[in-house]
């Protein structure tokens, strides 16, 4: 087991994350050590999914401005254990909005990514899960959301398997850093 700190730099009890003995990998808290690699996975996540390069310098000032900022969110990492490497093969982050009418924050789930060869393997059922135990763990916390590209179907179809739906809702943006190519729903 790996013992983590709380998320949001708040003092609580540290978070127990267990390794699963059916699967070559676990579920942990970014470090950051783990840095590059997120630079990498972001970088290829906004080429894949939005057909956007990044800056890289940019890139890494946001994520490091996360590791040491819990308030901000945080990072989970999976890690293989296969072979004599533990290299990291799948990321998610969270990020916090608070809900007046609920009192409670969700967690926003983004910056999902999967390395290639490591997809239709679990990694994101399994970070999901972790994510699900911790936020139902807390009194704080009164659900869990994300956001996906309307044309990005396979992440549509992965996120339904694991028990999320549609929201009523909508998000719109003025986006003051990256323009945004417009897109329509479905049906408009």
């Amino acid at each position: 087991m790996v013992e983590e700190s709380a998320s949001r730099g708040e003092a609580s009890p540290p978070i127990l994350l267990a390794m699963s003995h059916r699967e070559p990998f676990v579920v942990r808290r970014a470090r950051p050590e783990d840095l590059d690699r997120l630079v990498t996975f972001n970088a290829a996540m906004a080429l894949e999914t939005e057909g956007r390069t990044l800056d890289p310098q940019v890139l890494r000032r946001g994520i490091l401005a996360v590791l040491e900022s819990p308030g901000r969110g945080f990072y989970l990492v999976t890690e293989s254990r296969e072979g004599a490497d533990q290299a990291v093969i799948g990321q998610l982050m969270i990020t916090y909005e608070w809900s007046d009418w609920r009192n409670a924050a969700f967690w926003w789930i983004q910056s999902v990514y999967v390395d290639p060869p490591w997809r239709r393997r679990g990694v994101y059922r399994r970070m999901h899960e972790e994510v699900l135990e911790q936020a139902r763990a807390r009194d704080d916390v009164c659900g869990v959301r994300l956001y996906v590209e309307a044309g990005n179907t396979t992440a549509q179809t992965v996120y339904k398997r694991v028990g999320l739906s549609h929201s009523s809702y909508w998000v719109f943006e003025l986006d003051f850093v990256l323009a945004k190519r417009p897109t329509r729903p479905q049906g408009e």
